[in-house]
């Protein structure tokens, strides 16, 4: 994200006089008047730093209102510098030893680059190494077999069939009472 800084060099907008453009921005910035008289030196003064677009963008819309014309410049970005830790001095040379560490993984051994990794220089850590290009590196499994399901007490309805459940006794329709009557 963009970070901006606003500045003031003392330039007027047109048309605004110098007495009224100082009591406006003394009103504006709540500033006595010799921090006002700093603002129109000549020299370029940064009112505010490290804002985002829509605050730098209110701050030069008040400004204008108050007749001065601010300066609005992107403020450079930090770079962090890193430093990469030496190259190995010389290769292993290819022998017994060297096949007999790719099978089996043993002790890493870390030198540390900086202060912050001299703190784990004591770690006992196993060296895995690095699997040549293409390798699998995950477990063989083993195929899975299908389930042995018996099916053969299933059979299909015929075509057009109802294949909604079966009716109990329950569920036998109710019989009309309607025509009975209780008498006192």
């Amino acid at each position: 994200m963009s970070r901006y800084e606003i500045a003031f060099s003392g330039e007027l907008a047109p048309g605004a006089t110098l007495e009224q453009v100082e009591a406006n921005l003394a009103r504006l910035f709540q500033a006595d008047a010799q921090r006002i008289a700093a603002l129109f030196s000549g020299r370029r003064v940064v009112i505010k730093q490290d804002l985002d677009h829509a605050s730098v963008e209110k701050y030069r819309q008040a400004m204008a209102r108050a007749g001065a014309v601010a300066e609005v410049r992107p403020m450079p970005v930090e770079v962090e510098e890193i430093e990469l830790a030496p190259p190995p001095s010389e290769p292993a040379p290819p022998g017994p030893s060297a096949a007999s560490s790719q099978t089996r993984p043993g002790p890493l051994n870390v030198t540390p680059r900086d202060e912050y990794m001299a703190a784990f220089v004591d770690v006992e850590a196993p060296d895995f190494g690095i699997a040549p290009v293409g390798a699998d590196l995950q477990d063989a499994r083993p195929v899975a077999q299908p389930p042995k399901v018996d099916l053969s007490q299933f059979s299909l309805a015929p075509v057009g069939s109802d294949m909604s459940e079966r009716r109990r006794a329950t569920d036998a329709p109710v019989p009309d009472t309607s025509h009975l009557k209780l008498v006192d």
